[in-house]
């Protein structure tokens, strides 16, 4: 296989594989400060609701990178 594919190989696998978690992130956080906008008091629950499912979209873009990696 030509080196000039497989970058595009690797540089596909990365991008595509960002664009959902980066969508999720922004989601996951715009909807945290609604809640905390409309309950204060509940700042503490959502905080680290928020940041767990946060590490659990970033996980889908860690096994896109791995991926790209392992592309030969």
């Amino acid at each position: 296989m030509e080196v000039g594919y497989v970058m595009i190989a690797k540089a596909l696998a990365i991008g595509l594989g960002a664009i959902g978690p980066g969508l999720g992130v922004g989601m996951i956080g715009a909807k945290a400060m609604e809640a905390i906008g409309r309950n204060p008091e509940a700042s503490g629950k959502i905080l680290t609701t928020m940041l767990l499912a946060i590490a659990f979209a970033e996980a889908v873009a860690i096994y896109a990178l791995v991926i790209a990696f392992s592309i030969k």
